[in-house]
């Protein structure tokens, strides 16, 4: 039905004290939960690409003061450390938080930005949603199983140069709220991620080389008016995938419902559903 419920405004206390009850039960499953962690690192494989993809640093937004767009480059450029050239082996799962750990000013982290009950503000480690953001897409032109995922549920800034479709990206809010893929395939599988002048880069790269294709289609967009007044969006993010046979099966990563922090009207022009 597409129906979304009226935001509801939770006190700074509540969000408090429930974010620290959800990290302290995330590290609790780190500690003993069964799953095997990628963790070790190598040089990197042979260039057997299985797909790269890159995102604008520097990235003018509405109401958003370029310091905290600059601040993410240098909050990036200390989380990417720990991910890069990271080996993902058969039966591991890769996880962003449990390899960067929690990004404090002690390590370097500046204030960037940070989204908040749908509201933009300046957090320590702030921006690091645009590595969230760039991994979802390559891990969804892989075979690798996307197991945690998470999106805002507001919908804050217009489509304006957008280069994906909408909601095909992971937020992300240390530890709790990360992005974790599984590898259940037979083959080995590495992170390649670095920065340069204008972007933030990321590669895939498998020991083999791989016989299939993959790429994604948005379905089923649209945008709508609730009983309550305001306006919500939703999508459907669906992955083709095509075996060196020609045969080709789909499958529905996820499925996308947010609370449009603007009207859809003010820019018409500009903000229209996204051809892949």
């Amino acid at each position: 039905m597409n129906e979304i419920e009226k935001p509801i405004n939770r006190s700074q206390l509540r969000q408090l004290v429930g974010k620290e009850y959800f990290i302290l039960k995330r590290k609790v499953n780190w500690i003993f939960g069964m799953q095997k962690w990628a963790t070790k690192k190598e040089n990197l494989f042979p260039k057997n690409e299985v797909f790269y993809h890159k995102s604008m640093i520097l990235r003018p937004l509405k109401d958003v003061d370029m310091y905290l767009q600059k601040n993410k480059r240098t909050n990036l450029r200390i989380a990417i450390r720990h991910l890069d050239k990271i080996i993902i082996e058969p039966g591991e799962t890769f996880s962003i938080w449990r390899l960067v750990g929690r990004p404090t000013k002690g390590k370097g982290y500046l204030d960037g930005l940070v989204l908040k009950q749908g509201k933009t503000s300046a957090g320590t480690g702030g921006g690091l949603c645009q590595l969230g953001n760039l991994l979802f897409w390559i891990f969804a032109h892989s075979p690798l199983t996307i197991t945690e995922r998470y999106r805002h549920g507001f919908d804050v800034f217009p489509d304006i140069n957008r280069k994906v479709p909408f909601g095909a990206g992971a937020t992300l809010s240390f530890n709790h709220i990360d992005l974790q893929v599984k590898n259940e395939t037979t083959e080995r599988f590495q992170i390649n991620l670095w920065l340069d002048d204008e972007y933030l880069n990321g590669q895939l790269l498998s020991e083999n080389i791989m016989e299939t294709n993959y790429r994604i289609e948005e379905r089923n967009h649209i945008m709508k008016q609730q009983i309550w007044g305001g306006y919500s969006r939703h999508n459907q993010i669906v992955q083709i995938v095509k075996d060196k046979f020609g045969s080709e099966t789909e499958k529905l990563l996820v499925e996308n419902h947010a609370v449009m922090m603007y009207s859809p009207f003010i820019e018409s022009d500009k903000v229209k559903p996204n051809k892949v």
